[in-house]
């Protein structure tokens, strides 16, 4: 037992208790727990002891993934207080969201720096880096409300396709030639910059640090007779049908899955998608043991949530053939302040930081100083700069949105 919950308690009062637990579930293939009414329903009637063994899930390894995501909370809490007085009129104003397993040791890092190397610079500096579980409306609302360059941050660190390509939101200063590509890198990792993909911009506006990559977990125990699948195109296959649990509530990872299954499959693609969503049962039937009902075969999650599974366990990791789709994770800085931002720079594109994105959470980086301890004959699926760059990316997340929501 931990000082945060008992595995006999109800996944409801957990959730309840520690609302940022709720991404962490949905991630391991409790989707319903997403929508309120199905969790007040299904997470009375079930305890964590329960769920986790319903679907087989390493109980040690998910109760302390809780533990930390709720102690990251806490952190994220407190240390929001460093910058309860806001600096109105800063040198340098930064702003972001950083993945929710690694926000921690970055903070502590980014504090450290500031303490050591940050202090030198003789500039005022304003942050705000909170946790993706907080959602990037408020950084959304930051750039609605910009009329003119002066008026945004400028340092911007995220995920997030819909933020930065929109012409409604960042695109706009996207197309006015604001940002600039300062890393210095002369070549990114040899990961990200190959015969068979580059993440880096040929316009040198942005920046990319590191990826998050999306990959099947498969149910062996429910797979049986069926072929284990391999690639994208192998989940659209009858066999499939409503037996893909989707990352529907991780709304930067589904984008970017429905944009590159949208460029490579068409509108075909997202329907054949849609229809291999696992639309799940009923809460009363899922706590009956006795009944023999559907499960997920397939569930696409992003990379680090691997590493929870049971090497002895029914469930398998499997690296996408043609690539695991993946969404960067962005750094955006003003051409015009790259002087005094670019101290910052040097440290969000560090090997530090590198190491503590790739190995602590499995974000694989684009410093090519990081060894991302991943096989060299794993493959990306990156849309692509020139894709990008042709199409209205905002109008394109919406169309593919549509598409999937009125395949019935």
């Amino acid at each position: 037992m931990n000082k945060y919950f008992d595995i006999k308690d109800k996944v409801f009062d957990i959730t309840e208790k520690y609302p940022e637990t709720i991404d962490v579930f949905v991630a391991n293939g409790f989707k319903p727990l997403a929508n309120e009414a199905m969790r007040k329903t299904m997470g009375k009637t079930i305890s964590l002891e329960m769920a986790l063994k319903s679907k087989k899930i390493n109980v040690d390894q998910f109760v302390q993934r809780l533990i930390d995501v709720i102690e990251q909370n806490r952190v994220s809490e407190d240390q929001s207080l460093v910058q309860e007085e806001r600096i109105e009129n800063a040198d340098v104003k930064i702003g972001g969201v950083l993945p929710c397993p690694v926000r921690v040791p970055l903070l502590d890092a980014f504090n450290k720096w500031m303490a050591e190397e940050g202090s030198k610079l003789d500039i005022s500096v304003d942050y705000e880096l909170k946790a993706a579980s907080q959602g990037v409306d408020w950084l959304k609302d930051e750039i609605e409300k910009a009329e003119s360059e002066e008026a945004l941050l400028d340092l911007f660190i995220s995920a997030g396709f819909d933020l930065f390509f929109d012409k409604k939101l960042m695109g706009k200063f996207k197309e006015k030639d604001t940002f600039e590509d300062i890393t210095g890198f002369e070549r990114l990792n040899e990961d990200f910059e190959n015969e068979h993909i580059s993440l880096r911009d040929p316009d040198r506006q942005y920046s990319i640090i590191a990826v998050v990559p999306a990959v099947f977990l498969v149910n062996k125990e429910e797979l049986k007779d069926i072929e284990m699948p391999k690639s994208w195109k192998d989940l659209f296959k009858p066999e499939f049908e409503n037996r893909v649990s989707l990352p529907i509530g991780d709304f930067d990872l589904f984008n970017a899955i429905l944009l590159n299954i949208y460029k490579e499959y068409g509108e075909k693609g997202i329907k054949s998608l849609k229809n291999s969503l696992f639309v799940g049962m009923h809460p009363s039937e899922m706590v009956k043991s006795h009944m023999k009902q559907k499960k997920p075969l397939v569930t696409i999650m992003p990379y680090f949530f691997t590493k929870m599974t049971r090497k002895d366990g029914p469930m398998e990791a499997v690296w996408p053939e043609d690539g695991a789709i993946i969404s960067p994770i962005f750094l955006l800085t003003k051409k015009s302040k790259k002087d005094k931002l670019k101290p910052f720079v040097d440290f969000f594109a560090s090997k530090e930081v590198g190491e503590i994105l790739s190995h602590n959470g499995r974000f694989p980086s684009t410093s090519p100083e990081v060894d991302n301890q991943i096989p060299k004959d794993r493959k990306y699926m990156w849309l692509g700069w020139d894709y990008i760059n042709a199409n209205d990316i905002g109008q394109l997340i919406s169309k593919c949105e549509k598409i999937f929501e009125e395949t019935e």
